[in-house]
């Protein structure tokens, strides 16, 4: 389980429960010298909820955080990626995310956007991340 910088803050004190769950280290930041990296190779990477701001860093190649870096390269060594968005009609409407979307796909991951299988931008201020489909992101993974 590899997660944001900001996530991990909410999970601080608490990345025991995820190791445990997931039975591997939890990991936010990139590995120091000297350090192992602790996770196994992926067969699959699974990326959601994907927000316009790390679709559009991802797409331009601005892989600062592990969890955008292990992605963007694992695509290209082969590994299926899956990404499920979750933004609102408002921050999907800013002219560089169709673009951040489409260029993302060319590379090979599988945006679930729109249609039966894809997430559907919420109206502004009314996300409910509780609602957020994980059975279907999960459902696209190989």
């Amino acid at each position: 389980l590899v997660l944001s910088p900001t996530v991990a803050g909410w999970w601080e004190g608490r990345l025991g429960e995820l190791e445990e769950l997931t039975g591997h280290p939890v990991r936010w930041r990139y590995t120091r010298p000297g350090e192992s990296g602790g996770l196994p190779p992926a067969d699959a990477m699974l990326v959601a909820p994907l927000t316009t701001t790390s679709a559009c860093r991802w797409a331009a190649g601005i892989t600062d955080t592990l969890s955008l870096g292990l992605p963007a390269e694992g695509v290209h060594l082969g590994v299926p990626v899956v990404a499920m968005p979750f933004w609102s009609t408002a921050l999907g409407a800013q002219p560089a995310v169709p673009r951040a979307v489409a260029c993302l796909r060319e590379q090979g991951v599988r945006v679930l956007l729109g249609g039966p299988e894809g997430y559907e931008p919420h109206p502004p201020r009314t996300g409910d991340a509780a609602a957020f489909p994980w059975h279907r992101a999960l459902a696209a993974l190989p």
